[in-house]
């Protein structure tokens, strides 16, 4: 299948570059490598416009013959200069146009290096893309053979989240991976001064981690009945004070994608991230694979039926 990359001539577009080519060998995919720029309009008496189309045309064009260099040899690519009202528009085009299983972008300039910080496209895509996207940490790299060896899902416990999981079981099949079903536990113990206090609150987190054991064995006995498994399957679980404290401890290693699911709150068929997903894709020390919530139904069901 396809891939699109939008590609910025800047630090994101390298970052989105080296992300898509490990995904497109680990899953035998070609990529689309995209600059999208403004459509033309209707061209003044000085024909200023059309200058100006043209500047931007060249610009893309040269950003294009730049991001060459950044792909390996291995991984089939074609360069596209796409127009189109706004990048975000442009991308799901080119998704629609080609069938593309994924669109691939990279962080925003304006956050912590190491961590997916969203941009306007980013953010944008975030709530009206009905196709799968992956964001890039920022500053990430890659070596040129370098492919997907582990894929985490977050599991929240809703039924969702079993479909999430699932999706990210037939991800990992795909690409050979392992796969990693991770539940997050935030918390801060309050601070009461009485033994009464400190006791019902660890009851609470204990009676949740049963019921959470109940929910996550079940998946994962779904999982093991899928027609094609992953390499291998692990249940951990991160616990913390903060977001940042329950996600780095499961421990990351190279070659690691985080899955996270859209709000069932959000519209069905697009891209849109419930509080507790925003929170673990923003401290997320590797890329993040966001899957709209139908999307991750019928990920599911093929992954039931292959």
């Amino acid at each position: 299948m396809t891939m699109i990359v939008g590609y910025a001539s800047d630090e994101r577009g390298k970052a989105a570059l080296h992300l898509a080519g490990m995904l497109a060998r680990s899953a035998g995919d070609d990529l689309i490598v995209c600059s999208v720029v403004p459509a033309p309009w209707v061209p003044g008496m000085a024909r200023v416009d059309s200058e100006y189309q043209e500047f931007l045309a060249q610009s893309a064009d040269q950003a294009l013959e730049r991001a060459r260099s950044f792909l390996p040899d291995d991984v089939p690519a074609t360069y596209v200069r796409h127009s189109a009202r706004s990048a975000p528009a442009g991308l799901l085009e080119m998704a629609e146009q080609n069938d593309a299983r994924l669109i691939v972008l990279g962080s925003s300039s304006a956050g912590v290096f190491g961590h997916i910080a969203l941009g306007s496209v980013t953010d944008r895509l975030l709530h009206s893309s009905h196709v799968s996207l992956a964001l890039a940490t920022r500053g990430f790299r890659c070596p040129p053979d370098r492919k997907v060896a582990r894929v985490t899902a977050a599991f929240g416990g809703t039924e969702s989240a079993e479909d999430l999981v699932l999706a990210a079981a037939s991800v990992s099949a795909d690409v050979n991976a392992s796969l990693r079903i991770a539940t997050f536990a935030v918390w801060a113990r309050p601070a009461y001064t009485t033994r009464l206090g400190t006791d019902s609150e660890d009851l609470v987190m204990q009676e949740w981690r049963s019921e959470l054991d109940k929910t996550v064995n079940a998946t994962l006995a779904q999982v093991q009945h899928l027609p094609r498994h992953p390499r291998a399957v692990e249940t951990v679980i991160g616990s913390g004070t903060t977001w940042a404290e329950a996600i780095d401890e499961i421990g990351w290693e190279a070659g690691d994608v985080l899955v996270v699911g859209s709000s069932e709150l959000g519209p069905v068929a697009r891209v849109f991230l419930g509080t507790r997903a925003t929170k673990i894709l923003r401290h997320s020390p590797v890329p993040v694979l966001v899957i709209p919530h139908r999307r991750a139904e019928e990920l599911a069901e093929q992954a039931a039926e292959d």
